[in-house]
């Protein structure tokens, strides 16, 4: 059984961290806020781009995902056509401010992926400058410092480094595998309708 740590081990952490804990505590709640936001933003439909056509000419399409909103466009916009061409041009401009939508807080999260462990390398050093400061005024051991504290904080800030960015990047990349397989289905929903648009002028 998990037992969650109380508010003086918490401390202690922190403490131990020394200067570079702020900096990666504020680094933690930045990169999880736009891992969340970008999750909850990214939404896919379960139906298919054929489906979701479908239910947006009946009417019956009510979803705000991504897929779903982008067939609702592609539908009104073919009714205004005048040609497949220019449905076209029309649905990339469309669907582009989708994509962009779908990007947002992207470079956020890819930065703050990278700045984590760069943190904790500084608080890496930070520690074994104070493990070799203690070793020159043989100052080897003491609860705030000397040769085990110093590389006590050293190793932890490595930690705390490496345990923000792992999950971060391995969450960013499933991600960026949601948004690559919806920016697919909107290239698969524009090609139908344009076919479909250009139908009845070949007759």
């Amino acid at each position: 059984m998990t037992v969650l740590p109380d508010l003086n081990t918490l401390t202690r952490y922190y403490e131990m961290g020394g200067f570079v804990m702020p900096p990666l505590i504020f680094v933690a709640v930045m990169l999880w806020y736009a891992l969340v936001y970008r999750m909850i933003n990214i939404r896919t439909s379960r139906k298919g781009p054929r489906e979701l056509i479908k239910r947006a000419q009946e009417s019956k399409l009510e979803s705000s995902a991504i897929t779903a909103r982008a067939a609702l466009m592609a539908v009104e916009k073919s009714r205004t056509a005048t040609s497949c061409e220019q449905l076209k041009s029309v649905l990339n401009e469309g669907f582009q401010q989708l994509k962009s939508e779908m990007s947002q807080h992207r470079a956020l999260a890819r930065s703050l992926v990278a700045v984590a462990p760069l943190l904790g390398l500084l608080g890496t050093v930070d520690g074994m400058i104070e493990t070799f400061e203690s070793l020159g005024d043989m100052t080897l051991f003491s609860q705030t410092g000397g040769i085990a504290g110093g590389i006590s904080r050293a190793l932890f800030t490595t930690q705390m480094g490496l345990a923000i960015s792992i999950p971060g990047l391995l969450i960013g990349r499933v991600i960026e595998r949601r948004q690559l397989n919806i920016n697919r289905e909107l290239d698969q929903i524009r090609d139908l309708v344009c076919a479909k648009s250009n139908q009845p002028r070949r007759v």
